[in-house]
């Protein structure tokens, strides 16, 4: 066998570590990129639309669809009672989210039937004609209202400790209490949910659906209908975005046009327009952090207990995890000597939160950042100070360990921040906007270093693992699926690197094809950032296999040795003998070696025990800084991002191009989250922010006018991870904390640093201006 292996070996003829476009890239400039709605509709293709409830939290006492099943093309209308085997579609254990609303509603817009007409207008028209009554029950939008009510919870809280932090508490030199509430967040994805169903032979049906893991689809859909999973198949051949909103949200939508395939024998189309689609599916989480940190008068942490209450929703969804992956971040990048972290996932009568991107860690580190800046204030020094002498220390410091008792093993903050604080040229800067905030009336300055440490691994161990299946065919051509499902991320381009660096064949050679679970089963959804790193050691697996069968052949065939066999671009070389890839591989074809492998592969190392609070649940963790310049105008609260310098670790990256792309991605979709994108229910639980017209979304304009972002190209992963890379999905949407503590420093400044301006996210103008006025009040 080749003794060179794929972390020692250096990419050649351009694949894994090279700058590749993205696989679609061109059709998405084209428009010839199918999605869901692209496909051609079979013959007699139906169409269904939600029929939505207008009360928070109410009874059903009647339901009359008479007009609705009487109107013009409609063919059939579904209700709770049409499920043929379970109204469940919950993905947790609770069984607590139906497909359809029966009897109960908890949050307005809850679907209670389904119309399914000839057109998609039809439908949707259709399903206002229903009369609905009902007996109106209390309802609680609001994480404080859920608490002065008996604070009811969707699932089983977390407590993560290690000291005694009450003691210390008390002990501490200096200690402060505070509260955050920190907002939650539309996906916005640019392709909306959207299912299509196809009634096969017997119990079979086949789904295509924009989701990020069709095999909870499959399980989902398989329950619904009582049908086993091998008579379900689910494709996703790409999505018009994810981030985490395509995880669970898509088994209503999958379901109900399974449900209708079968029960019609007729394609059914389910497509909900934007309104619909922000009202009825989850979003990222609401928190109210309550911490109480005890510190010294240099402004090292001694002891922190903090509480993290989460807006979660009427039925459990994903808030066990999100809300434990908070805890887990709620550390940032700092260690605490005596910490208790607690959890509460409350319910609310609002429609379920869900996954996105950061899953939880968003929030924990928010909370945690605040905490420093909070100290920076109290002492009166620069909050980059009290961050770099709290971070935590190198393996064996005996300040390694995490609250969860897990050791940080490849800590590089310090350096990361130390680099891009001398590239940015914080310190100067930091001077000069002090010294113009001295001077300036209207227009203030601010400027923030904030870094960033995520933990890669779904912390469900059993999620850590993936399947791949390749086939290299007689001309030399080669097949590539695996269960990852490409959002635009880059995902199905970086496993072809993987394949065609393998066989040392052009990129082009590679064909990559719809994720099905007809091909590769048992699949996790493509998140946790964890997409590359498994499916990618999956089909490094797969090509393994076929490599060893094929230099096996070869050493038959030439009767020579393994070490006399290579692979070199777009050829094998035997010993002197160099012969063209696709030549030797219908030699191999002729001598019936087998060109097929299905490639496995476990994430190593983890362990989690939820009940102790204690194990490894990340294989690594990944690191970033970021440093963020803003001007806020004092009179109307609106600002600008002046520039933003990024210095971010990937490893070794398989792709820089698309490394960067996903980096500026994040970052502006997480500078949106904490400036401008706000939900807002009134008194009556109502969404009013269900639309582009009241949901605001960072526009072009909106980005950092000067924009540096490199990789720490020095960065190399220190676990056997695919190339010694690392993942790069979430872990920059929480660069742009920066931004929010540029703005915190700049509104501080008016009333001369004294104070912590305690800005709630999203800092939107309006809670700057709030806070401008209040510290101009502040004694």
């Amino acid at each position: 066998m080749d003794k060179s292996t794929f972390e020692e070996r250096k990419a050649i003829n351009g694949q894994m570590h090279s700058r590749q476009r993205h696989d679609s890239a061109h059709k998405h400039v084209a428009g010839t990129a199918d999605y869901i709605d692209d496909m051609p509709e079979p013959a007699g293709t139906l169409h269904g639309a939600l029929g939505m409830t207008d009360r928070a939290h109410a009874e059903i006492t009647e339901m009359d669809l008479s007009a609705v099943i009487a109107a013009p093309g409609v063919v059939c209308v579904l209700t709770a009672r049409d499920m043929p085997h379970s109204n469940d579609i919950s993905p947790s254990h609770l069984h607590d989210e139906p497909v359809l609303a029966d009897g109960i509603v908890q949050f307005h817009g809850q679907p209670a039937f389904a119309v399914i007409a000839e057109t998609r207008d039809i439908a949707r028209r259709a399903a206002r004609l229903a009369k609905i009554s009902y007996r109106d029950l209390p309802h609680f939008t609001d994480i404080t209202d859920a608490v002065a009510h008996g604070g009811e919870l969707v699932t089983q809280p977390l407590t993560l400790q290690r000291g005694d932090a009450e003691t210390e508490l008390e002990k501490a030199p200096r200690r402060l209490k505070g509260r955050m509430r920190i907002g939650g967040q539309e996906h916005f994805y640019l392709e909306g949910h959207i299912a299509l169903a196809i009634p096969g032979e017997d119990d079979e049906v086949t789904v295509w659906s924009s989701t990020q893991h069709p095999s909870e689809i499959q399980h989902m859909v398989s329950h619904v209908l009582g049908v086993p999973s091998n008579a379900v198949t689910v494709n996703v051949r790409r999505m018009g975005g994810g981030f985490g909103g395509k995880e669970t949200q898509g088994n209503q939508f999958a379901a109900l046009a399974a449900v209708a395939a079968k029960k019609l024998n007729r394609a059914v189309k389910f497509r909900p327009d934007r309104d619909e689609d922000m009202t009825a599916t989850g979003k990222r989480h609401d928190f109210l952090v309550d911490y109480d940190v005890g510190f010294d008068d240099e402004g090292r942490i001694h002891a922190v207990h903090a509480n993290y209450a989460a807006r979660c929703g009427y039925s459990s969804d994903l808030s066990g995890p999100v809300t434990d992956r908070a805890l887990f971040h709620a550390d940032s990048s700092y260690f605490y000597p005596h910490v208790k972290l607690t959890s509460q996932p409350l319910k609310t009568n609002t429609v379920s939160n869900t996954a996105y991107r950061g899953f939880g860690g968003p929030q924990g580190m928010v909370g945690g950042e605040r905490m420093i800046e909070e100290i920076a204030y109290a002492l009166g020094k620069d909050p980059l100070e009290i961050r770099k002498l709290n971070f935590y220390g190198e393996k064996g410091s005996g300040r390694d360990i995490t609250p969860y008792h897990q050791q940080v093993e490849d800590n590089i903050i310090a350096r990361v921040v130390a680099e891009l604080e001398a590239d940015a040229d914080y310190q100067a800067r930091r001077k000069a906007i002090v010294d113009f905030n001295r001077t300036s009336r209207v227009i203030r300055k601010g400027i923030a270093l904030t870094p960033v440490k995520f933990g890669i691994s779904f912390t469900l161990t059993a999620f850590n693992q993936a399947g791949a299946l390749v086939h290299v065919y007689q001309d030399g051509s080669i097949h590539l699926n695996h269960g990852g499902t490409e959002m635009g991320q880059g995902l199905y381009v970086k496993v072809a690197q993987v394949i065609a660096d393998s066989f040392q064949v052009d990129l082009e050679r590679v064909r990559i094809t719809a994720t099905t679970t007809g091909k590769v089963p048992n699949t996790s959804a493509t998140a946790a950032s964890s997409g590359t790193d498994l499916n990618g050691m999956a089909a490094f697996d797969a090509a393994r296999q076929i490599k060893e069968r094929l230099i096996a052949f070869a050493c038959e065939r030439w009767q020579t040795t393994a070490e006399n066999v290579t692979f070199v671009p777009d050829h094998v070389k035997i010993g002197e003998e160099r012969i063209a890839f696709p030549e030797f591989i219908k030699l191999a074809y002729m001598a019936r070696v087998q060109l097929s492998a299905a490639g496995f592969y476990k994430t190593p190392k983890i362990h989690w025990d939820r009940a102790t609070g204690r194990g490894t649940p990340f294989y690594y963790f990944a690191y970033g800084a970021s440093v963020s310049e803003v001007s806020i105008d004092t009179l109307t609260g609106e600002y600008m991002v002046d520039r933003v310098d990024v210095l971010h670790d990937v490893g070794r990256s398989l792709n820089p191009a698309i490394d960067l792309g996903q980096i500026e991605g994040g970052f502006v979709q997480g500078m949106g989250w904490l400036t401008t994108e706000e939900l807002w229910w009134d008194d009556k639980g109502r969404l009013r922010t269900h639309a582009p017209s009241t949901y605001k979304i960072p526009l072009a304009s909106d980005r950092p006018k000067i924009f540096n972002v490199k990789l720490a190209e020095w960065a190399e992963n220190a676990e056997k991870t695919i190339g010694r890379s690392k993942a790069v999905g979430e872990p920059p949407f929480m660069l742009p904390i920066s931004v929010l503590e540029a703005l915190s420093m700049a509104v501080a400044s008016v009333a001369d640093y004294r104070e912590c301006p305690r800005l709630d996210a999203p800092a939107t103008p309006e809670r700057v201006l709030m806070a401008i006025e209040r510290l101009r009040k502040s004694p």
